[in-house]
């Protein structure tokens, strides 16, 4: 199994993804984009807007190579001559401000000496967080982990929360999910394995997030709701402008800004000292926004 097998396999998931996308969406078509870099490698990155269900969103495909340049060694403490990276990447803002932010990534990193690793993860950013959906989001994480080792879950779900977290703002993005990163030989499961992992978290992609669809788009919801929503997204845009490091990584290393920062809201809100109501449904929501909680008990 070598890197352009990776890559094709990846480019067939991205498909599938969109296909299923559009599917819940029920009205809005993804677009697509190709594209090249000229340091090596290129993509494809697909985007909807203004569909029934989706606001904005997209799925980008990339398989890009080249040298290891002296700001990746410093910024991302890469140690090596040349890299091939490839992946899909998701990242989907709804309309309704009941229905979940969420966003997916998939990547296989190599050195030019061997050096191999997966990385990746699935995390919930709710405007308003439904223990219900927070609940089935997790177990279906838990379920897909436990069929390849039974300690990923309990190891991922911990980094999700450490690493989708606003530290100037001290709370975490959403309810968080898995995160993983580095996984070789070393994680008690072979190079095949991990792949296929990676490919049944994206496979699964679409059915999780039209569960989290179904349970929020019922719900009647108002201005008020909306601007709360907006407000929400100013800490989604916070995140992955100041300590995402995948943004960091696709801007260090020559990665077209385009698809890299298609993980932005379409709209967002930063009030001043925005009061919150006392015992209101976004002070419920705020409570929740820690690390830590067990959403399976």
């Amino acid at each position: 199994m070598n890197k352009e097998f990776i890559s094709e396999q990846f480019l067939a998931l991205q498909a599938q993804i969109v296909r299923e996308l559009e599917e819940i969406d029920g009205v809005g078509l993804f677009s697509v984009d190709r594209w090249e870099r000229e340091e090596g490698g290129g993509g494809r990155t697909q985007t909807i807007a203004n569909g029934q269900v989706l606001e904005k969103g997209g799925v980008a495909f990339s398989a890009v190579h080249g040298a290891v340049s002296e700001t990746m060694k410093k910024q991302l403490q890469l140690d090596g001559e040349s890299f091939y990276a490839t992946g899909v990447s998701i990242v989907l803002h709804p309309k309704h401000p009941f229905v979940p932010i969420i966003h997916m990534n998939v990547r296989y990193f190599e050195l030019n000496d061997g050096t191999y690793w997966f990385g990746g993860g699935i995390d919930l950013t709710p405007h308003y967080v439904d223990e219900e959906a927070a609940q089935k989001f997790h177990q279906n994480l838990k379920t897909i982990c436990d069929e390849f080792n039974p300690e990923f879950y309990s190891k991922f779900k911990p980094w999700a929360d450490d690493y989708f977290y606003i530290p100037h703002r001290n709370e975490t993005r959403g309810i968080g999910g898995i995160f993983f990163d580095h996984l070789d030989a070393t994680c008690g499961i072979g190079k095949e394995q991990i792949f296929e992992f990676c490919l049944k978290l994206g496979q699964n992609f679409p059915r999780i997030y039209g569960e989290q669809v179904a349970l929020g788009i019922v719900q009647p919801f108002n201005e008020e709701n909306s601007n709360w929503q907006n407000h929400r997204r100013g800490r989604y845009v916070e995140f992955n402008l100041v300590n995402d490091k995948g943004t960091k990584f696709g801007l260090f290393s020559g990665g077209r800004t385009e698809s890299i920062l298609m993980s932005l809201p379409p709209l967002a809100n930063w009030t001043y000292c925005l009061p919150v109501k006392k015992n209101s449904i976004e002070a419920k929501t705020l409570k929740k926004l820690i690390k830590g909680v067990d959403w399976l008990k």
